[in-house]
């Protein structure tokens, strides 16, 4: 049976929802992080060539990676409305945002992440410098492309209310993860009504409702 592995304060959250927004059977096999070190278990590792989230199995296959998963489990479910088919005049907006999360924004909020922690954790007599050489590579770098992507999701989302066109696709699901990181961040501002009012559609979706049920976490659950 088709089983979703779920790591709680993970992007495995994400393929709950799409679960939840298909309506298909499926089983769900919650794992708790490490209270210390917030990883994984071992059991969740083993599962993962990574030891990170998400993973489903279903039979002998056994499938990590986001949009992986999110093809696969669309590959299955060809009738669904959350992808538009190739000949839809919003094809082309899904399949460029469809992307981008993964491709684009996460590893630009990862990398933003990993500067906060080096900083952190640097020793003290080297914290002025490497401060001031990560502040300008995140200035220089980081900020300009997501000030750049997210003015173009404010743009696109003044055109229509989902990622996908008109109505809520896998795009929306696959970007839900790095536009709420960008929020949390302090990336996404005053000047981006459009991408608050989409979060905002978001967390009243029906599906993500019933997927953060079943996670059973009150936090936020999507940017951990």
């Amino acid at each position: 049976m088709l089983t979703l592995h779920h790591l709680e304060y993970s992007q495995s959250f994400r393929i709950l929802w799409l679960l939840e927004a298909l309506g298909i059977p499926y089983a769900l096999e919650l794992y708790e992080r490490d209270p210390k070190t917030m990883l994984a278990p071992a059991a969740y590792k083993a599962l993962s060539p990574l030891g990170t989230a998400p993973v489903i199995t279903n039979g002998d296959l056994v499938l990590a990676e986001t949009n992986a998963i999110v093809d696969y489990l669309l590959d299955q479910h060809p009738n669904a409305a959350l992808r538009p088919p190739a000949d839809a005049p919003n094809r082309a907006r899904f399949l460029f945002w469809y992307h981008v999360g993964q491709g684009s924004l996460t590893p630009l909020l990862m990398m933003e992440t990993l500067f906060t922690v080096i900083k952190q954790r640097v020793p003290f007599f080297m914290k002025p410098f490497v401060s001031i050489a990560l502040g300008r590579a995140g200035d220089g770098f980081i900020k300009p492309r997501l000030d750049l992507l997210l003015a173009k999701a404010e743009a696109d989302l003044a055109e229509a209310p989902w990622f996908g066109g008109d109505a809520l696709s896998a795009a929306d699901i696959v970007l839900s993860y790095s536009i709420e990181s960008a929020s949390l961040k302090g990336f996404l501002t005053d000047s981006h009504p459009n991408c608050r009012a989409w979060l905002q559609r978001v967390y009243e979706d029906p599906a993500f409702q019933a997927a953060k049920a079943k996670d059973g976490k009150e936090q936020m659950v999507l940017a951990h």
